[in-house]
């Protein structure tokens, strides 16, 4: 039954199928697979649509049921999004003073260009974010100008700025004593110079010490970060510093932008050789000042730049084809040339062997030095200054301190006189007080040095105190009433070997030499024929000892000497028409050309020099001092005020100069006076003969009194003399002057003595209102028309016509080194001979020359620009503490760090014995 069943459902099956197939065709199938599938799909759909349209009514129903009520900031932002920005307003007024304003203004323009603009224009086009950036720093420069404008700058640029400068240069001369006292030769003498300065600074500062800020760049940059970053705290409304992207780019702006560049330049050796330079470009280069340089020199980079450059114009003047007068011209410079090539080999081979020399210690050995009279010492400032210093260590201080004071008495007492003696002629009648004003002085004198109770006292004929006594107390005292014990001190100290015979053998002797320019000159320059110096074609100075030349003088009597007068030269008052260099006023002279010839055992030498008659005479003049028997022997030529330019005299000159010489290099001769081959040699030698200069006679201040030095007063912040009126342009003087020379290490006599010269040159040149000028001039300088040329300058240096300046390579090392050796000698030029005279040739030379050395360390230049900016931030800002502040920023100098530890292993062992001493008493 059920097979049939089966049979049955297939066999239908079957037919369906078939009929199926029939009426629809093979591929009927496939349609109605489709067709299922479709209704299936549409089916899914339409419950899909129907879901989804139920679930955003249910979920609309639950937030308004459950959920709070969305802000009303999101629309509002969304709306502000929409519509166009608005341009902003900014107020282009910025100090108040429209001059100032329009550099500033292209400066902020030009800042935010170049260094904002360029690439924020690549990440967008709106501008709100730069208008945002620039009218922050517009209200930092007016809050910085209102702040400025309520500062007193008076006392930052005559007090703070001076003191800061004087102590950059004190700790820069101890660093170098400190490095001389080790004597060693470093490998790196400037980087232990710069190691040795900022030790020094910490020591001297107690507090601080800029030593990371000015060798690393990375922590200099973050420093100017962080100080910019404070200056911005102060200066921009809370709103505009809480704004993190907008203070850090206005922070990158002032600090990498501005300061740094800024500060690098400011910092730049070569940058202020050049300043200097221009500084002083109407001073023509003397070519005496050029060679005591390059002689003095103990730079091997500066001594082969000029070398070099002395052979390049050595070839090209070779190569030069002349004919005529031409030539001579053309020889004499290439003898200069080879003068300096000489000299600066001789230097380069001595500093590369390290046999240094001590020009004073060479000249004590060399035992040939000329003889200053005692009466020329004690009334010239700088020779009198060394002896003051002998006889104070030999104990016989009290004769000089007499012999000064009785000089003052003397002066004083005849003013007195003469204007008692003009007030009785007019009717006026002070007689009795004017004779007790002279008693008391001449008494405070007696009782002073000569007394018994004087301490220390004038060892004189106790005779010639008593008559004075005498004559004190029963007669009106007179200028000349001292005048007798006087010439007993006085022939005391020319004449007892403790004092003048043994100064001369001292130490200080040839100092005082040195500092009065005479360790080459063969005897006391204290006259002036009103004539030129000669010069020839490589002189050399007076300015410094030669060390070369004392070296090789020679002494052997194997060497032979020949000289002789070969041409003569005219010239329109050239002094180095020989050589080329510079001309004055058309004054014509005559030079004579002397040829020289040296011969030693194993080697040969000949060379021109030239000399003017005068220098005939002048060498004459010394040669008959030192040497009494010569002046019977050498007769030489006479003088003719007119005509003296005439040919036919010139010859008879020339032959009757020429017998001269003859005669003074005769064997016989220099046998008979040995001493004298010194002079000879020095006369003749390729070299300008210097005449003496100057007048020595220099008036002793009057009642000069005996004075200690007071350590703290000599510090360099220290106040000087509070109670005059010229305070501020004495003191800054003084105290520039006590650094750059050095004065506190003289004594005090010198010091107090330069302090009334200067007194009285600030007096006679500005009278009683120098303070009130002065003040003036500070206004000025802080006037909107000094501030605006300031600001354009600055504009213009970064920014020349408009464009940013490209960073200016640096210069070859060559051209800086000699860069350095022209403003040496720029500086040593312009040095006026007052100054000179007033505290010695020596001293002056080596004070200028450190300040210079002081200025060719980049770091060291650092370190006083940055001591200048934080002064200025703290004169800026004295109620925000920027000095505690500026500790903290340099709290991680290494030299600081060892310093303290230092200071505490010092104090540790005394801390610990006091606390043993505290618990044993405790105990007892």
């Amino acid at each position: 039954m059920l097979a049939e069943t089966s049979l049955s459902i297939w066999g239908w099956g079957s037919l369906g199928v078939v009929l199926f197939l029939v009426t629809f065709g093979p591929f009927a199938i496939f349609y109605f697979a489709f067709y299922i599938l479709c209704f299936v799909g549409g089916g899914f759909v339409v419950t899909l649509l129907f879901g989804k349209s139920n679930s955003e009514k249910y979920l609309e129903q639950c937030e308004h049921s459950f959920l709070p009520c969305t802000s009303v900031g999101i629309p509002k932002c969304t709306e502000e999004m929409k519509r166009e920005a608005r341009p902003i307003k900014i107020d282009r007024r910025l100090t108040g003073a429209n001059i100032i304003d329009e550099p500033l203004q292209q400066v902020i323009q030009f800042s935010l260009r170049d260094y904002v603009q360029y690439w924020y224009y690549t990440l967008s086009d709106d501008e709100s974010f730069l208008l945002e950036i620039r009218q922050a720093l517009q209200y930092a420069l007016v809050q910085f100008s209102a702040r400025s404008k309520e500062t007193d700058w008076q006392p930052y640029f005559t007090t703070r700025l001076v003191d800061d400068f004087g102590t950059h240069l004190r700790v820069f001369r101890k660093a170098q004593q400190r490095i001389a006292e080790k004597g060693d030769q470093m490998k790196d003498q400037a980087e232990e110079l710069v190691d040795t300065f900022f030790e020094v600074e910490v020591e001297m500062e107690k507090e601080v010490c800029r030593d990371l800020v000015c060798t690393s760049p990375k922590d200099e940059e973050g420093f100017l970060r962080d100080l910019c970053e404070v200056l911005l705290y102060i200066l921009l409304p809370p709103g505009d510093f809480q704004n993190k992207i907008m203070r850090y780019f206005v922070r990158e702006i002032l600090s990498r932008g501005i300061l740094l560049p800024l500060i690098n330049q400011l910092s730049d050796p070569d940058y202020i050789n050049q300043y200097v330079i221009w500084m002083i470009r109407d001073s023509n280069c003397n070519y005496e000042a050029f060679m005591n340089i390059i002689k003095l020199s103990d730079n091997i980079g500066e001594l082969e730049a000029v070398k070099d450059k002395a052979s390049e114009e050595l070839q090209y003047l070779r190569s030069l084809d002349t004919a005529g007068d031409d030539i001579n011209t053309i020889k004499n410079q290439i003898n200069s040339l080879l003068y300096v090539i000489k000299v600066c080999d001789s230097r380069i081979q001595r500093l590369q062997s390290g046999k240094e020399i001590d020009t004073v210690k060479l000249a004590a050995n060399f035992g040939k030095l000329c003889t200053v009279p005692l009466d020329h010492i004690l009334v010239d400032n700088v020779a009198l200054q060394f002896f003051m210093d002998y006889m104070q260590q030999t104990g016989g201080q009290a004769h000089l301190f007499f012999w000064m004071t009785v000089e003052g008495y003397r002066v004083t007492a005849q003013q007195q006189l003469e204007v008692l003696q003009s007030r009785q002629k007019d009717g006026k009648h002070q007689t009795n007080q004017t004779k007790g004003l002279l008693r008391a002085a001449a008494f405070g004198v007696y009782e002073q040095y000569l007394s018994e109770k004087a301490s220390p006292r004038v060892n004189i004929d106790d005779n010639l105190v008593a008559k004075l006594a005498e004559t004190l107390n029963h007669e009106d005292p007179t200028p000349e009433i001292f005048d007798d014990i006087q010439r007993k001190v006085y022939e005391l100290m020319l004449r007892d070997e403790r004092f003048y015979p043994s100064f001369k053998q001292n130490v200080l002797y040839v100092r005082m030499l040195a500092e009065l320019d005479m360790l080459k000159d063969p005897s006391f320059r204290g006259s002036d024929d009103g004539e030129g110096e000669s010069f020839n074609g490589s002189p050399t100075g007076s300015i410094n000892l030669s060390l070369d030349d004392l070296s090789n003088v020679p002494s052997d009597e194997t060497v032979q000497l020949h000289a002789y007068i070969s041409d003569t030269v005219y010239a329109d008052y050239d002094p180095y028409a020989v050589a080329g260099v510079c001309n004055d006023h058309g004054k014509t002279y005559a030079l004579y050309a002397i040829t020289v010839h040296r011969r030693n055992p194993n080697s040969e030498e000949t060379w021109k020099t030239y000399r003017r008659y005068s220098d005939f005479h002048d060498f004459h003049m010394r040669i008959t001092e030192q040497f009494e028997n010569l002046a019977n022997i050498l007769k030489l030529p006479g003088k003719k005020t007119f005509n003296n330019m005439d040919r036919e005299f010139l010859e008879k000159r020339k032959k009757d100069l020429n017998a001269y010489l003859q005669l003074l290099l005769n064997p016989e001769m220099m046998k008979a006076s040995p001493a004298l081959a010194h002079y000879v040699y020095d006369f003749l030698e390729n070299k300008a003969y210097s005449k003496g200069k100057g007048d020595f006679a220099r008036k002793v201040p009057p009642l000069i009194q005996k004075t200690y030095s007071d350590p703290d007063h000599c510090r360099v912040a220290a106040p000087i003399d509070d109670n005059v009126d010229d305070n501020i342009p004495l003191r800054v003087m003084l105290l520039l002057m006590d650094e750059v020379f050095d004065l506190k290490e003289r004594n005090q006599w010198l010091r107090r003595n330069i302090k009334n010269l200067l007194q009285q040159l600030i007096r006679a040149t500005y009278g009683d209102t120098i303070n009130r000028k002065i003040v003036d001039h500070v206004d000025w300088m802080t006037s909107p028309e000094q501030v605006a040329d300031a600001v354009k300058r600055f504009r213009d240096a970064f920014w020349p016509n408009g464009i940013l300046a490209e960073t200016v390579p640096r210069r070859d090392k060559a051209i800086r080194m000699r860069t350095r050796v022209a403003g040496k000698t720029k500086l040593l030029e312009v040095m006026p001979d007052e100054l000179k005279h007033i505290i010695g040739a020596e001293t002056t030379r080596k004070g200028i020359l450190r300040v210079f050395e002081m200025f060719q360390h980049t770091q060291l230049n650092k370190r006083m620009v940055y001591v200048f900016l934080e002064r200025f931030l703290e004169t800026l800002f004295p109620q925000n503490k920027f000095h505690e502040l500026f500790n903290k920023l340099h709290s991680r100098s290494k030299q600081m760090q060892r310093y303290k530890q230092r200071l505490h292993s010092t104090q540790a062992p005394s801390l610990q014995k006091s606390s043993t001493t505290t618990r044993r008493v405790c105990v007892s």
